[in-house]
């Protein structure tokens, strides 16, 4: 039962660590979208909204195997 718990601190705190890695990706579009109007911080931008996509899917499959393990936990299926 403690390695159960062990493996779900794990998967917990890579989520948490997941979306916190996605907060500051969040920050950081958000930054580029607060500077001074300039054609050449458009791709700079842009390409922060990709890497926040892409962090943000990253979130999504931590939350999903963390939940998968809580219910085999839970509910043994």
């Amino acid at each position: 039962m403690a390695e159960d718990l062990d493996h779900l601190d794990e998967l917990q705190g890579a989520y948490k660590a997941a979306v916190e890695e996605w907060i500051a990706a969040i920050k950081h579009e958000e930054d580029l979208a607060t500077v001074d109007h300039d054609v050449a911080k458009i791709d700079l931008w842009e390409q922060a909204h990709f890497d926040e996509d892409a962090i943000r899917s990253k979130v999504k499959a931590a939350k999903k195997r963390y939940e998968d393990a809580l219910r085999e936990n839970i509910y043994g299926f």
